[in-house]
């Protein structure tokens, strides 16, 4: 893996060492919440409902985190909804430790977290351009992705420990304690105000524009709907507790939820072959038909005497090719899309990546309810493959794109050269 960024850059160093620490402690409860949802209705559809309450407040403060983004201090941005975040898990260990846990404290935290991070991510995303030189991008975004591979490897490992000996309540503060060191290595980070007019204000005015400059980009709206088809028939994460059980093997539980990315982190840890790819459309669209193979195959994989070693491979496999679309995804988005317009794409970009597997965790659990845990799985892979197969002949740009001819990326190549 290529280090050299963060030998470079000591901004970027304290964001990566930032974003390390939080995703970490962010896995912890990502694994504790559906936990109590599981425990407290044993239902595949309460437990898929987490993923519904969190999409309206996404898509709607995840577009206005991109305007703000694209006006605001970055930095500062960050900083301040790492704080609200601290506040609200501080609410759910509050409600963990009292003698009933309320549900819908769980459903509102949630909701809340997820607007939080709506106006967060586009920021945070914005900033590795501003302070990682062009020719390092390819390898900065796998080095953010081994990050994110880390914190979900280790995060439900911690989380599941800390579940299983401290219950929810451990997991909340080992969650919150990220929250503040992470806030620590962001102060070192210098301003990083976007490059527009001061006088300029976020508004509806300016989230269209970004609406309207990705749309008219069919390479890269082909990769928001290949992920978003991937994700939304073929993310099975709302189904492991039930799969833990129904393998009689609940201390598994965060070994499901690691699993991908432990596929992840063996392909982030070798990336330093990414360079070398060009084709980055062509990429995007194999791994993504790669990711439902396996998941699909998880599936037929449960038959009369299932496999917990086999299917624990085949979730890494599928990590693994998730992976691959990612580095190329972050890749196309970083090269191609200008800054005054970077904290809106990085706002629909996160839109994306998110409301994907929220809308998947709903598919998952209500086919699971009205069919079976084995449909579920094998069904999602299947519509997978065939729907990234639609939406690769309907944009045939992103088959095309290539990182040495495309006019996007040779020109935002000349312009930070002319700037640095």
């Amino acid at each position: 893996m290529d280090l050299t960024p963060l030998r470079q850059s000591a901004e970027y160093r304290a964001v990566f060492i930032s974003g390390l620490i939080t995703s970490l402690g962010s896995m912890i409860t990502y694994v504790a919440v559906p936990f109590q949802v599981a425990q407290l209705t044993g239902s595949y559809v309460a437990v898929g409902l987490i993923g519904l309450a969190e999409v309206v407040p996404l898509v709607v403060f995840g577009l206005y985190g991109g305007a703000l983004a694209d006006a605001v201090d970055r930095r500062v941005m960050v900083i301040v909804t790492e704080l609200v975040a601290l506040v609200l898990v501080g609410a759910l260990m509050i409600n963990s430790l009292i003698p009933e846990p309320q549900l819908w404290v769980l459903y509102a935290a949630a909701m809340l977290l997820a607007a939080n991070s709506g106006l967060q991510r586009p920021s945070l995303d914005a900033i590795t351009p501003r302070v990682v030189p062009h020719d390092l991008l390819a390898s900065a975004g796998a080095l953010n992705t081994f990050r994110w591979n880390f914190g979900s490897i280790a995060g439900p490992a911690i989380g599941g420990l800390l579940l299983a000996s401290g219950g929810a309540a451990a997991a909340y503060g080992v969650d919150m304690a990220t929250f503040l060191v992470s806030v620590i290595f962001l102060r070192q980070l210098r301003p990083v105000r976007p490059d527009r007019g001061a006088d300029e204000r976020p508004s509806i005015r300016h989230v269209v524009e970004g609406i309207r400059y990705a749309v008219s980009r069919k390479d890269l709206l082909g990769t928001y709907l290949v992920d978003l088809a991937a994700m939304i028939f073929a993310f099975p994460y709302a189904l492991f507790p039930f799969l833990a059980a129904q393998l009689d093997a609940d201390w598994a539980l965060g070994l499901l939820y690691a699993a991908g990315s432990v596929g992840g982190i063996v392909v982030t840890l070798t990336s330093g072959w990414v360079r070398h790819v060009h084709r980055h459309g062509r990429a995007i669209v194999l791994a993504a038909c790669c990711w439902g193979l396996a998941i699909g195959m998880t599936g037929i994989a449960l038959g009369s005497t299932p496999s917990l070693m086999l299917i624990l491979l085949l979730l890494a496999c599928a990590g693994a090719a998730d992976m691959v679309s990612g580095i190329f995804r972050g890749l196309m988005w970083n090269q191609t899309i200008p800054d005054e317009v970077r904290g809106r794409m990085a706002g629909i970009e996160m839109l994306s990546y998110s409301i994907g597997p929220l809308l998947g965790q709903v598919r998952a659990s209500a086919t699971a309810s009205l069919t079976s845990l084995r449909f579920s799985l094998a069904s999602g892979g299947v519509l997978c493959i065939v729907a990234v197969g639609i939406v690769t002949v309907t944009l045939p740009a992103l088959w095309r794109y290539d990182d040495r001819t495309d006019p996007h990326a040779r020109r935002e190549k000349a312009r930070r050269r002319n700037d640095g």
